[in-house]
């Protein structure tokens, strides 16, 4: 072989002869052990080959280049420098706990590609020398005969020669949610991924059947291959908090810095010396930088995640949490998503009658019709579904497969084609048990499914009778009948136009339509034998199935949640156009007259037209793994912060490039979960909604606790700077700044990440990427608060000098003021719009024990000796304590006045 066959060929478009000749290959006596020595040598192992990730001492590293966390280490040098060890121990601690918790959390980020090595690794039969071999698929080579039968993970990419009754299921690669019958006929060049029927792809599996193939790709040029090199192209992208809080940390440093400049030059012109203006600007700094602003948004995300995690939701990056919560758009897949990926009978039709069914999924619970007693045509129906059948239907108990089911209850599973399993359960809900009919009419001959033939048969002795039952295409069984069953079960003439406009109504609804046909003897009680000949003896026409991969249950009001919430829903799947509309209109994804792009569409738009295009259509059908990438970056182009959900391997390129990606944690494979940000436990879409009410409510927490936390930090920056611009004593020192910011962050402000989600949280429009933490409203009112801590504490201080009193007791005032106001303060930032006695004042506990404990430390650091040494504070009286008081009830009113005017503006 040389170079220029590793060129990608089209295999599907190329005769099956012509791909051995071009790979040099014989499918009757497989590769020589010399050549697959030169061929290996040449391509290497078949195997994925697997990004070099970061180390753990690296990634660990990274968790400190953040600015809030640089913000963080620059409080523990100052602290340092000051000799204030404690202190800056203290801030060098949390520094420490908040790169740990994001270092775990974000630890198994890379192992996508891991993952999908995993998945093409497997034992493989191989023809070489003439011989069968068993081999480690690691060592096929392009060129190799590989011998396929049920049960079997393709190991690479297979162009296929032979196929006896061969059906893959491939959802994992292609979101076809239905087993594919395969063949080795020559297709179109243009023939999209999901319907090369000729081809067997690396990590698909063979349900049924037997075949053999000839490898064409290996490794990283399978199209697994492909899609984990999609995954390592795709940027780790940053999240919109992490966003905003780079440019808010950014602008954050430029204002302390500023004030701290400014404040050395102002004391220097009023002639004070340089280290004492040098230690007044430091005391700025210190009481500026928000040190507890990292860790307070670690916890709260932390929060978040736990509160998630009890709604199914698992978070594996803290980000992820606030970033469900800036969601503008959700990108679905179809198949096992939206829907339950099981195959659902809905309607039957036998007799001329039509039945619905009702039920979801494989749990043979429901009914059919009005449950009435099920005989004639219906049951001879039903009764053929299940004897002309290859699959089996099983229920797991908990804990089966290393999974706990305890909270998902049964779990039925269908071993075989899953349209074949829908019959199965269709005649479950109608009381025929498939072992017991099996046993009472075992299979005497049959004829196996074939794509070109598109039936199957099987032959059964019934009463006495010998009779075959069909099932299979309408169009291949009708045409074939002489007669129908009517609803009694009595051959009557055959009424072709009614079963097709039938078939056609099933259609129109998304459903897959299979015919059933028996054929029985008019003059004997038995048969010949079955041969592809045998319908043509005239079959007895009984009915058609439709069914369907149906919604999941909680789907519908999910979707409908977010569109109150001003999030859109599309769905991007590998499935057909018609079903994917069919699904899309039972979920209101879309409305009647709207319609689905293909692949095959999108290939024609260049970036700029898709990025015009994607904003108009919510259904993309058909669509191949780059076609995904490709959806999701136009979105993001467009300035929308998009969530991506899937549970295939097609799917992982398009999870990791999303803003979140969200993968199925029962039925998603391990490529698309590592790929993902977040995994669902359930699988249910319902559980989106949830999670995207949690992630609004952290958001609003951390805007919450950032509204609180700045104007202690602006008002300690004031208070120094209107000392120096005074030329009085500094208020409050640098150590008494570091208790203050330090506790009150801890025992206040983080109360606030406990605070339940707000009632209308779901009624409100998504925020806007560019939209920044804080808008104009809470600028202002961080200002008034600012403002009025520094007239409440730089006042009582002045006061208290005026009467005489110590400077140690007049700077205790100060420091106390600062915590009362801030207590007062918290509670009027347990809304950030209305009143706290709107919220209910007992409905956050944790407040409560906050403010006590708060309580507690400042009567301690007030009144007990060893701290009055260390923080030099003193004894303060009860008029002290009266008036400090007063000035937390004014600010608290002020503040509250100032929500209820803004209120009433907006009502206007």
């Amino acid at each position: 072989m040389n170079e220029r066959s590793r060129e990608r060929v089209a295999w599907h478009f190329i005769a099956a002869d012509e791909a051995a000749t071009r790979l040099q290959a014989s499918y009757d006596q497989g590769l020589a052990a010399g050549e697959v020595l030169n061929r290996r040598a040449l391509h290497g192992e078949n195997r994925i080959t697997q990004k070099p990730g970061k180390g753990a001492l690296l990634r660990f590293a990274l968790q400190f280049v953040q600015p809030l966390v640089l913000v963080l280490l620059l409080a523990g040098v100052v602290t340092a420098v000051l000799g204030e060890w404690v202190d800056s121990g203290v801030i060098f601690g949390v520094t420490l706990i908040n790169a740990v918790i994001g270092f775990i959390q974000e630890g198994r980020a890379e192992d996508a590609l891991a993952a999908l090595a995993r998945s093409v690794s497997s034992e493989v039969t191989v023809l070489r020398d003439g011989c069968k071999q068993r081999l480690p698929s690691t060592e096929l080579v392009p060129g190799d005969v590989v011998l396929l039968a049920a049960g079997d993970k393709v190991p690479a990419d297979l162009r296929l020669f032979r196929a006896k009754d061969l059906q893959a299921i491939e959802s994992a690669l292609t979101g076809e949610s239905t087993a594919v019958a395969k063949h080795g006929d020559v297709l179109p060049e243009a023939t999209v991924l999901a319907d090369r029927c000729n081809m067997a792809y690396a990590g698909t599996v063979m349900i049924t059947g037997r075949g053999a193939g000839v490898v064409v790709d290996t490794g990283d040029r399978t199209e697994t291959g492909r899609i984990s090199q999609l995954i390592a192209e795709a940027p780790d992208l940053t999240t919109p908090l992490t966003r905003k809080m780079a440019v808010f940390s950014n602008w954050l440093l430029i204002a302390i810095g500023l004030l701290a400049v400014l404040t050395f030059i102002v004391g220097m012109w009023r002639g004070s010396s340089a280290f004492e203006m040098f230690m007044a600007a430091v005391a700025l700094a210190v009481g500026a930088i928000p040190e507890g602003l990292p860790a307070a948004m670690t916890i709260t995300l932390a929060i978040g995640v736990a509160r998630m995690a009890k709604r199914r939701a698992i978070i594996r990056k803290l980000p992820a949490v606030e970033t469900l919560g800036s969601t503008t758009i959700i990108c679905s897949d179809k198949t096992g998503t939206l829907t339950e990926n099981q195959m659902t009978v809905r309607e039957l039709y036998a007799g001329g009658v039509q039945t619905t069914v009702s039920g979801s999924g494989y749990a043979p619970e429901g009914k059919l019709g009005d449950g009435s007693e099920i005989a004639g045509a219906l049951r001879e129906c039903l009764l053929a579904g299940v004897l002309c059948n290859d699959a089996a239907l099983s229920k797991e108990e908990a804990g089966s497969e290393g999974k706990d089911l305890r909270e998902h209850g049964e779990q039925w599973t269908i071993v075989g084609d899953p349209t074949e399993g829908a019959l199965i359960v269709v005649a479950r809900k109608a009381g025929l048990d498939e072992a017991t009919l099996h046993k009472r009419f075992p299979r005497h001959d049959e004829i196996p499914f074939d794509s070109t033939r598109q039936y199957m048969a099987t032959a059964h002795e019934i009463d006495g009778q010998r009779l075959a039952y069909f099932k299979g295409a309408l169009e291949q069984l009708l045409p074939r009948s002489r007669q129908m069953l009517d609803a009694s079960g009595e051959p009557v003439a055959l009424r072709s136009e009614e079963i097709e406009n039938a078939a056609r109504a099933m259609a129109r609804e998304g459903l897959r339509v299979l015919a059933i046909a028996r054929l029985t003897s008019t003059t004997t009680k038995t048969l010949p034998a079955l041969d592809e000949h045998s319908a043509d003896a005239g079959l007895e026409f009984i009915g058609l199935v439709g069914m369907i991969d149906p919604p999941r249950p909680k789907a519908i009001a999910a979707v409908a949640t977010c569109h109150a919430a001003g999030i859109t829903v599309k769905m991007i799947t590998g499935d057909h156009a018609v079903t994917a509309l069919s699904i899309a209109r039972k979920l209101d994804i879309i409305k009647d007259g709207e319609t689905a792009l293909t692949g095959v569409e999108l290939a024609a738009f260049d970036d700029q037209q898709l990025r015009r295009v994607v904003t108009e259509v919510n259904v993309f059908a058909r669509v191949e793994p780059e076609q995904k990438l490709r959806l999701v970056r136009a979105l993001q182009a467009n300035g929308e912060v998009v969530a991506m959900t899937g549970d295939g391997v097609n799917d992982a390129p398009a999870l990791k490039q999303a803003d979140i990606g969200i993968a199925m944690g029962l039925a998603g494979t391990e490529v698309a979960k590592d790929a993902a940000d977040m995994v669902l436990t359930d699988d249910d879409f319902a559980a989106i909604e949830a999670a995207v009410e949690e992630g609004r409510g952290v958001y609003d927490n951390l805007v919450k606790f950032i509204t609180w936390t700045l104007p202690t930090n602006f008002g300690e920056g004031l208070v120094i700077l209107a000392a120096v611009v005074a030329g009085a004593t500094l208020p409050i020192t640098p150590l008494q700044i570091l208790w203050i910011n330090m506790t009150t962050a801890v025992f206040l402000g983080l109360m606030l990440a406990f605070e339940p989600i707000e009632a209308n949280v779901m009624q409100r429009s998504p925020r806007r990427p560019g939209t920044p933490i804080l808008d104009s409203a809470l600028v202002w009112r961080i200002v008034l608060v600012s403002l009025l801590l520094l007239a409440g504490a730089f006042g009582l201080f002045l006061r208290e000098l005026s009467l005489g009193n110590p400077l140690a007791e007049a700077r205790t005032v100060a420091l106390n003021v600062f915590v009362v106001v801030e207590a007062m303060y918290l509670f009027n930032c347990r809304s950030l719009t209305r009143s706290a006695l709107h919220v209910g004042l007992f409905s956050n506990p944790a407040i409560w024990y906050g403010v006590l404990t708060m309580a507690v430390l400042q009567a301690l650091l007030t009144y007990l000796p060893l701290l009055n040494r260390l923080f030099a504070t003193a004894p303060i009286g009860v008029r002290q304590w009266l008036e400090i008081a007063a000035v937390g009830l004014l600010a608290y009113i002020v503040v509250g006045v100032e929500k209820r005017l803004r209120e009433v503006r907006q009502a206007h």
